[in-house]
């Protein structure tokens, strides 16, 4: 017999703090300058949010928003709010204020902690929304005249004192919000146990590697899925870690990545892509650190891109993952006893989404069961596993992305080869995903149609040389003047976020159509799949 340990949050703080309190934690201000602490610092500091919040009344499981960027401070709620029996809930501030004040309202969250720059989208669904205290964290100045309450004072409010409540590993941890692609946005609930076997597998020699020798810059966003668990992960084996701040532009991060001789980054493609170009046109400027790699999802990473990278002795690890299933839920490395492969047949091998992790279920259904792993047949991918989610956040209805045999139907449509890579070939629902977020073509088509002037219109995916994909508009008039570009983007822009939006509108006499009259979108993808940008 074992002992009776919950695989919670608590040692990996405790083991932080007492076994790598010299180790860094850098961020980068909106203004440029560095802020540098060290994991000592981090542990005092996470320990006093936890007192903060439970001296403000914090009861279990109460949910704590956060609406921040890549920072200290957003560390130290990924573990202060857990470890006081709360649940971090990180919002999504690239969406809409509607969603968001949906996403408040729905989670029923009674605290929030806010960025001083993001006050401003904070007022746009302020009122909507019902928060017993907002706390800022001023990171670019003072705090502003009329904040709620400082995030230095607050942390002072919890006084010397601070002890754990004793946690189960099942308990909820942390809530994570969907991007709202088909209709309102679903809220995943990750315990304990999830987000630290999550930060083991990704601690894997085979997996990502993560190890305290590294210097990790997560370039995903904190509010975008646990940042796929990866700052969980470089807390317990103590890495040093770099935020990067608002700047995401490819000469900031080089130069970031260069000062502090980053080893490990994770992100989608659509920020490799730029960073690419940047080290190709500028050869030898940034000296990266040597053995740098890099962790893709989000998006089918491009295999010129990972052939790119390696060129400038960058190596591309490609994985696939989605809210539901943090952190990564496959990673594409050749096995061992594929050395005699071609260097062709091993980059389009490393292309694939990957192998499952280890305790990750995945099988592939077709209208008659599971399909054979011959790599040719299609099904939808469906996984199960320790961090799988079982349901999404108090919503009975959506329970039929779960079959009755407990497995979670991903909406992806796959094939499995031979040896059990995963390859994502197209999609159940017609998504678009821009850069690593996913957009509803069936959202925008509904907004479009309630347009006075337009009869139909079908949104669908184009090939992007930056974005991956972005969203084209094809519409049928119905007879009235026909509104310019700029008067259908305002008028989208009243539901969606800018980046939501279709970059073009194209008329026409009729949209094609299948023999049941539903919008043949495959067809139209295939005709404009050549479709060129406008600079």
């Amino acid at each position: 017999m074992m002992m009776d340990y919950p695989l919670t949050l608590i040692p990996i703080l405790e083991r932080a703090g007492r076994l790598f309190g010299k180790v860094e934690i850098v961020s980068r201000l909106d203004k440029g300058s560095l802020h540098r602490y060290c994991y000592a610092d981090f542990y005092r500091r996470a320990r006093a949010l936890a007192a903060a919040l439970q001296n403000a009344g914090l009861k279990r499981g109460d949910r704590v928003a956060t609406l921040m960027g890549n920072h200290y401070a957003h560390l130290e709620a990924y573990f202060g709010i857990p470890v006081a029996s709360g649940v971090l809930h990180t919002l999504n501030l690239r969406l809409h204020p509607r969603d968001l004040a949906y996403i408040v309202n729905h989670a029923q969250d009674r605290f929030l902690i806010v960025d001083d720059a993001l006050l401003p989208l904070f007022e746009k669904f302020r009122e909507s929304v019902s928060l017993e205290r907002v706390v800022v964290v001023s990171l670019s100045g003072p705090k502003p005249p009329g904040a709620e309450e400082d995030y230095e004072s607050f942390l002072g409010s919890g006084g010397d004192e601070f002890s754990y409540p004793e946690l189960k590993e099942d308990e909820p941890a942390a809530l994570c919000y969907t991007s709202g692609t088909t209709g309102r946005p679903k809220g995943v609930l990750y315990s304990h146990r999830a987000l630290v076997l999550g930060a083991f597998a990704l601690s894997l020699v085979d997996s990502l590697a993560i190890s305290h020798h590294d210097v990790i810059l997560p370039v995903v966003p904190l509010f975008h899925a646990a940042a796929w668990g990866v700052p969980y992960a470089a807390t317990m084996v103590g890495a040093k870690q770099i935020f990067f701040g608002a700047h995401l532009d490819p000469e900031t991060l080089l130069e970031l990545f260069e000062k502090e001789q980053v080893t490990f980054s994770n992100g989608v493609p659509t920020v490799w892509i730029r960073m690419l170009e940047a080290l190709e046109s500028n050869p030898g400027r940034w000296k990266l650190a040597p053995g740098f790699r890099l962790a893709v999802a989000g998006s089918a990473a491009p295999e010129s891109m990972i052939r790119g990278f390696e060129r400038h002795g960058v190596r591309v690890v490609h994985g696939w993952g989605m809210t539901e299933i943090p952190p990564m839920c496959t990673l594409s490395q050749p096995k061992s006893t594929m050395r005699e492969l071609t260097d062709d047949e091993t980059y389009a091998l490393r292309a694939k989404q990957g192998l499952p992790g280890p305790f990750l279920d995945f099988r592939a259904m077709g209208e008659s069961g599971e399909v054979p792993w011959d790599g040719k047949t299609m099904g939808e991918l469906q996984a199960r596993g320790p961090w799988v989610a079982a349901a999404y956040y108090n919503l009975p209805e959506k329970q039929d992305r779960w079959t009755a045999d407990g497995w979670f139907a991903t909406g992806d449509v796959v094939t499995i080869d031979p040896e059990g890579y995963i390859k994502i070939v197209d999609r159940t629902k017609d998504l678009i995903n821009s850069g690593g977020e996913w957009i509803s073509s069936l959202d925008l088509e509904n907004a479009l149609t309630s347009h006075p002037a337009i009869q139909e219109a079908a949104v669908i995916a184009v090939p992007h040389p930056e974005w991956q994909e972005r969203p084209l508009a094809l519409l049928v008039s119905n007879g009235n003047p026909r509104p310019s570009p700029e008067e259908l983007r305002e008028y989208l822009e009243q539901q969606f976020a800018h980046w939501q939006v279709p970059d073009a509108f194209l008329f026409r006499d009729e949209i094609l159509r299948t023999s049941t009259g539903k919008f043949w979108k495959a067809k139209l993808r295939e005709e404009y799949s050549n479709w060129k940008w406008k600079p």
